[in-house]
């Protein structure tokens, strides 16, 4: 399962895109996106997401 950002409540801080290890987290346009295909939630680098976990958001959520 992969995670979505909701577009409307990020501040595009920038925070999960530095916290992902996959580099499944990129800016398109004006906005931050989740490629669904290279986020595993950080199975075998952390016990949770860490995008999710860092954002002052609390906009990351599962897809």
């Amino acid at each position: 399962m992969a995670l979505k950002i909701l577009a409307d409540d990020c501040s595009v801080c920038g925070t999960c895109e530095f916290e992902c290890p996959n580099a499944a987290i990129r800016m398109k346009g004006d906005a931050y996106l989740i490629d669904p295909a290279k986020c595993t939630e950080c199975e075998g680098f952390h016990d949770s997401p860490r995008c999710a976990a860092e954002c002052p958001s609390d906009c990351i959520v599962a897809a």
